[in-house]
């Protein structure tokens, strides 16, 4: 099997050790614009039932494509060090894709939110992601939040926003529904009154 990395890594970025000694980090050794790629994703799709049996170490370097999913490195590149942040500078691009979501100055970290991509309980965590707007938790129904769906609109992997989608066409369904029953409740409480 060929050493050479699965995944793709701007030649704008670097991976190195976090400063504060947690792990590695992906940064930025030039600027990046607003839209730019800055990662491609690579490696083995693995089907649930397979990939909760990986070791620990595997799946938290992994990314969820599709519901039942997952694109696991092989072998491990620079690239599969993109962290986690709940105030991301980076966002999905189809499946594989990381963009940037605004400009990202030298030296930051590009990080993106794991609820663009996870749907699924297998990486759950504390976070310390230490912005300002941090959930403290990181899990896989974070997706759900009304706040991180329009925040990340355009963002979502693709699997993720059809739950979006499909979550909201039911609530508007439901939403209707109320309306024509109320609707009809008044039709016929009017009549009582005149």
């Amino acid at each position: 099997m060929s050493k050479q990395p699965s995944s793709y890594l701007s030649s704008k970025l670097e991976g190195r050790p976090k400063a504060n000694g947690s792990g590695n980090g992906i940064y930025a050794l030039e600027p990046i614009h607003k839209g730019e790629l800055v990662a491609v994703f690579g490696g083995v799709v693995y089907e649930w039932d397979a990939f909760i049996h990986l070791p620990d170490r595997e799946r938290s370097l992994c990314i969820q494509v599709e519901d039942r999913h997952f694109l696991v490195p092989r072998p491990i590149g620079e690239g599969d060090y993109v962290n986690h942040s709940c105030n991301p500078n980076a966002g999905l691009s189809g499946q594989i894709g990381l963009v940037a979501m605004r400009d990202i100055k030298i030296g930051e970290e590009v990080c993106f939110d794991y609820a663009m991509s996870d749907t699924m309980p297998y990486d759950e965590f504390d976070c310390g992601c230490g912005a300002l707007n941090c959930r403290g938790k990181v899990g896989g129904n974070d997706w759900q939040k009304p706040i991180l769906q329009k925040r990340y609109a355009g963002f979502f992997a693709p699997h993720v926003q059809r739950k979006i989608d499909a979550m909201k066409a039911e609530k508007s369904a439901a939403r209707k529904k109320v309306a024509a029953t109320a609707a009809g409740y008044a039709g016929k409480i009017a009549p009582a009154f005149k």
